[in-house]
């Protein structure tokens, strides 16, 4: 099975009580936004932080997008609650374009 692997950048508002509060949230995330994750076809997905910048690892199937997983997440109330209030810990990386929150890194080396 041929996979594709993403790395995705956002930030969070600098204070310590949401930086902690949005680590709490993800100790355990609701079933169905892990459902519609794996739904989208992202097979593993990790985020790491230092300070209150994040890092986002999606290993998904080939046949992923970002597009259709946009559409599906656009149709579930519960991955828009969820969203929503994800929003209110983060904030765009100063690259991000209008409207988007992760930003796709681009890769510049390899081993």
């Amino acid at each position: 099975m041929h996979q594709k692997r993403f790395i995705l950048f956002c930030d969070l508002l600098d204070q310590e009580d949401l930086i902690q509060s949005y680590e709490n949230y993800h100790i355990k995330i609701p079933e169905a936004i892990e459902a519609s994750i794996k739904e989208a076809g992202i097979i593993s997905m990790e985020i790491f932080r230092a300070g209150n910048r994040m890092a986002m690892e999606i290993i998904a199937k080939e046949e992923f997008s970002f597009e259709i997983k946009a559409q599906m997440d656009h149709d579930n109330p519960e991955v828009i609650a969820w969203e929503k209030l994800m929003s209110t810990f983060q904030q765009p990386i100063p690259v991000a374009q209008t409207n988007e929150k992760w930003v796709i890194g681009k890769q510049i080396f390899k081993l």
